[in-house]
């Protein structure tokens, strides 16, 4: 049986039914390119108290994982939310072709956490994500995305690549929003959001050249237009020096 179990957004963030499951399973995978973890696979080997093997992308994507799980119980640990990725998805259609029993466990992802903010999650549109520049290939299509969110005053969630630290990222925001001709006077960035070193940090935008010490994983938000109550909800996190909080207001 393959079983994909969420992990959630901490360490000890997996249900008590999902560490259950995966304690019975023979082999315990974890997939680890999609996101920067929050904590180290030797805090959480420790906290789910077995042997957990590394799965990179050549490893999930080959389906080899639904092989094993012919055989024996498997499981396949997702930090946040299990099927957030289309490779998950995969896994279970191939499962059901090749007659292999499964069962998803869900969890808290960073599309809840970041209610946190204030902003209300139903006026969310399509996500984005922002993938690192290389020298010669520098895609901005994220902002298209942005762009449509905007035409119907939505807030912009943009999910960071994992690897690039903040700086590259906000680098690359100010360009691509420079070409679009976008002109935002404040951003949003979430960082380690449902761990302990949480922080929401709302500032305006010409603040985060100076700031470096953002610790992965680590989003950003482009609000559309705001409700009266996420406005409030905005400016008291403003007030609060322990927890900074950033939010983006663009000009129409």
């Amino acid at each position: 049986m393959l079983y994909i179990i969420g992990l959630g957004l901490n360490v000890d963030g997996i249900s008590t039914f999902g560490l259950e499951c995966a304690r019975k399973c023979k082999r315990i995978y974890l997939e680890n390119y999609t996101v920067d973890f929050p904590y180290s696979l030797g805090e959480l080997t420790q906290f789910i108290d077995k042997k957990i093997i590394p799965a990179d992308r050549e490893m999930v994507e080959n389906l080899e994982l639904v092989d094993e799980a012919k055989k024996m119980d498997v499981a396949l640990l997702v930090y946040g939310s299990p099927l957030t990725a289309t490779t998950h998805i995969t896994l279970i259609q191939e499962a059901k072709r090749m007659g292999i029993k499964y069962k998803v466990i869900y969890n808290a992802s960073v599309l809840d956490a970041v209610a946190q903010t204030g902003l209300q999650i139903y006026k969310f549109g399509k996500i984005a994500s922002m993938p690192a520049w290389k020298k010669s290939y520098e895609p901005d299509s994220f902002m298209e995305t942005v762009k449509e969110n905007m035409s119907i005053k939505a807030h912009s969630l943009i999910l960071i690549d994992p690897g690039l630290e903040f700086q590259d990222a906000f680098t690359q925001l100010e360009k691509t929003l420079e070409k679009y001709n976008i002109k935002p006077k404040s951003l949003v960035v979430c960082s380690a959001l449902g761990t302990k070193y949480s922080k929401i940090m709302y500032k305006f935008i010409e603040e985060f050249k100076r700031i470096k010490d953002i610790k992965h994983p680590y989003c950003m938000i482009l609000p559309g237009k705001m409700h009266f109550m996420e406005s409030e909800e905005v400016e008291e996190f403003k007030k609060k020096k322990k927890q900074t909080r950033i939010c983006m207001t663009l000009k129409k």
